[in-house]
């Protein structure tokens, strides 16, 4: 039986910046190119990014403010939207659409298969299936995506749980495509002072977290654990790459707990400065938490920082435990509170051996798990065996 062709339709994928953008990117583009067509929404950059690239892609406008259906503008970009994607369909032969999460990609997919029956999966990265349950609106809205799927893909196993507890789908209709690393880039490098210095980190032991400025990902709970963590390591700085709508408090909560000197915003950052602060810090921390229906769905974060050969400290919640071999690559500690998270930070750091064996142990367990060639193989098998 030929392989299908997939089109893959989603609002994140580059030159957008998020998980799941770099997740569909490195399966669709390291898969066959004439299995896959991508239809993804345009912005200012897309046009020069995908002057880098072979993969076909259509540029389509797909922001969306309401995922409801209430409002006569969202009304209107699913009715476009779906008339637009039937038209690809049809024109490039597809058998089967994979939508990039249940709201708004998902619905998008149900309105097509109800056009001209084509069959579709969607995805669920943890927090947005989460979300859906926040209006009776949108709830309905996922239950009818649910009902029509062929099938649904989780980014983790805790997400595969929550569709099943929550919203009773069947557990043989979903499958599980974690997230991977690329594992020559993300590398180990020897400490290096003068690299260090350059960063502002020189005579310091450096926390790192990586990610979006936002509740869940915890920067603040860190920050109020500062206190317990000097006293036991005097020299501490805790340094964040990300942006987002937190920091304005971030560095508000910084100056009134009085850690302004030992908090380090280091913004948006390239990708290679990126990787030099995650092989120079001394341990990497994405100290998560549940807020409301918010969690995390995996932590690619996780992976990168183990990749480069280094011990890691994640949340309880959502997902994030399946990127951390604990207690060999790291641990995961119950991050609400800044107690729990500074006594973990503390035990850490007390065993500097331990934590260079577990920078060591987390490099080999990631580069024979999470290589996204291994990732991109997985993906192909688990969508084939859905459909």
């Amino acid at each position: 039986m030929p392989a299908r062709r997939i089109l893959l339709l989603t609002e994140i994928f580059p030159p957008a910046v998020g998980g799941s953008g770099r997740l569909f990117w490195e399966i669709v583009s390291r898969l066959p190119a004439d299995r896959f067509l991508v239809a993804a929404a345009d912005s200012p950059a897309a046009a020069e990014f995908d002057r880098t690239h072979s993969l076909p892609v259509v540029r389509l406008p797909m922001h969306i403010g309401d995922r409801g259906l209430r409002r006569y503008g969202s009304l209107k970009y699913y009715a476009r939207t779906a008339l637009r994607v039937r038209k690809l369909v049809k024109r490039h032969g597809i058998d089967l659409l994979l939508c990039g999460r249940n709201l708004p990609e998902g619905f998008v997919g149900y309105l097509v298969h109800k056009l001209c029956g084509v069959p579709y999966l969607f995805f669920n990265h943890g927090e947005d299936i989460s979300v859906s349950r926040r209006s009776r609106e949108m709830a309905w809205m996922t239950r009818r995506v649910m009902a029509s799927a062929r099938g649904a893909l989780g980014n983790s196993f805790n997400t595969r749980r929550l569709l099943i507890e929550e919203w009773g789908y069947p557990a043989e209709r979903i499958g599980v495509i974690q997230p991977g690393v690329d594992a020559t880039r993300f590398v180990p490098a020897e400490r290096d002072e003068v690299v260090r210095a350059e960063l502002g980190w020189a005579g310091r032991t450096v926390i790192l977290t990586v990610g979006r400025l936002q509740k869940r990902k915890g920067h603040d709970t860190m920050i109020r654990a500062l206190g317990a963590v000097r006293a036991r390591h005097p020299d501490v700085l805790y340094a964040i790459i990300g942006t987002g709508e937190e920091e304005h408090s971030l560095r508000e909560l910084a100056a009134t707990e009085g850690h302004a000197d030992r908090v380090q915003f280091l913004g948006g950052v390239s990708d290679e400065r990126m990787i030099r602060c995650y092989q120079q810090c001394d341990l990497f921390a994405l100290p998560n938490r549940t807020v409301g229906a918010d969690i995390e769905g995996f932590g690619m974060v996780l992976l990168e920082a183990q990749a480069c050969g280094k011990a890691v400290l994640a949340g309880d919640s959502g997902g994030t435990a399946e990127a951390v071999d604990a207690p060999h690559t790291g641990r995961v500690a119950n991050c609400d509170a800044p107690e729990s998270l500074a006594a973990a930070v503390n035990e850490m750091l007390a065993d500097r051996t331990e934590l260079i064996a577990m920078g060591r142990r987390g490099r080999a367990w990631v580069t024979e798990r999470f290589d996204w060639p291994l990732v991109a193989e997985r993906a192909a098998a688990v969508i084939d065996g859905l459909v």
